[in-house]
């Protein structure tokens, strides 16, 4: 199969450079896969379609300011480093520009309190990187961190927490799971008093699920890993929703990952790494619902969500969209697939 397969035109002022004015208030195109109908709706007409039969699935990580400014030691050369995840105690693995000034044993200070050594070199521009600081790492992230927004997006962010979920509770991610961002508390808590479980998952948004797709056939493409986590209290309950056949509706492609990730005859609790690259040709384990974004062209993204709906499906969804002014990408506008 081949990626120019998931290839769209889309016209620049489509993509949307800040959030909706109010989170809940984004456009809803919803796909039903049965009748292959459309409709257009706003996002907080989700209620309409979510009962107590659905389980809803969420993803409550959280975002870091993940994206440094440094120089090098010596030559005072900017490097930019987008953190990605740390394996090990103070180890991270961090994208790199330009990764080729970054040496084995380059120094990069950020600023009095932070220091990184480049301890390993990897494929793609990432680096290992040994931190050196003073004080809390999170609290210097805090200072001398920025969100790491998408190159796409060109605007300055007014308010950070719009990059974030109204859940995010774990921190960990280089990027946030978008299609979260249209929840607001006071919907979640009308899609609960409608008799829907929501159920928390976490899985750390890393190269993985924002990587671009750099071969002509997509069964040549490598997913690099992400680290998810199975709460026991979340894969007991997603294990008494599936004996009773309830309906999973994951909120993002994250959670659509995690639970076909994890799920082996039943759910199984415990931190793990997924490499899952789902597109057409996949067969869904447990997942019946998605509530997701409109995803970048030849995207692993947009090849997920063809193995759920029909890439034919989704082409003429997505040119609907197009059509009708829908905004896209990360502070964009959501899609349903039922």
């Amino acid at each position: 199969m081949k990626v120019n397969d998931f290839d769209f035109n889309l016209p620049k002022e489509l993509i949307a450079q800040h959030p909706s004015e109010k989170r809940d208030h984004s456009r809803l195109l919803v796909l039903d896969r049965q009748d292959q109908t459309i409709e257009h709706h706003h996002f907080y007409d989700i209620t309409q379609y979510l009962t107590e039969n659905d389980i809803l699935v969420i993803n409550d990580t959280k975002v870091i300011p993940a994206r440094l400014l440094g120089v090098k030691d010596m030559t005072n050369a900017v490097v930019e480093v987008l953190l990605l995840k740390e394996v090990e105690p103070n180890i991270w693995e961090a994208m790199t520009k330009p990764a080729k000034r970054v040496k084995i044993g380059t120094i990069i200070k950020f600023s009095n309190l932070l220091t990184a050594e480049c301890i390993g070199i990897k494929e793609e521009g990432i680096r290992l990187y040994k931190m050196t600081y003073e004080g809390i790492f999170i609290e210097i992230l805090e200072q001398l961190g920025t969100m790491p927004l998408p190159p796409y997006i060109t605007e300055k962010l007014s308010d950070k927490d719009r990059y974030q979920t109204v859940y995010a509770k774990d921190l960990g991610s280089a990027a946030a799971p978008t299609a979260g961002l249209h929840f607001t508390k006071e919907l979640l808590d009308q899609i609960q008093s409608r008799g829907t479980q929501i159920i928390p998952i976490t899985l750390h948004v890393g190269l993985g699920t924002f990587k671009p797709v750099q071969v002509d056939k997509i069964e040549d493409h490598h997913m690099h890993e992400e680290t998810y986590t199975m709460s026991e209290t979340s894969a007991k309950l997603l294990n008494e929703a599936l004996s009773q056949g309830k309906n999973i509706v994951c909120v993002g492609t994250t959670s659509i990952r995690t639970l076909e990730s994890n799920y082996n005859g039943k759910f199984i609790p415990g931190t793990f790494e997924t490499s899952i690259f789902i597109y057409p040709g996949y067969t869904f384990k447990v997942v019946n619902k998605l509530i997701t974004n409109f995803h970048l062209p030849k995207s692993t993204l947009i090849m997920l969500i063809s193995a759920l709906a029909g890439k034919d499906f989704i082409m003429k969804a997505y040119q609907e969209a197009i059509d009708h002014r829908y905004r896209f990408f990360s502070f964009g506008d959501a899609m349903f697939i039922k």
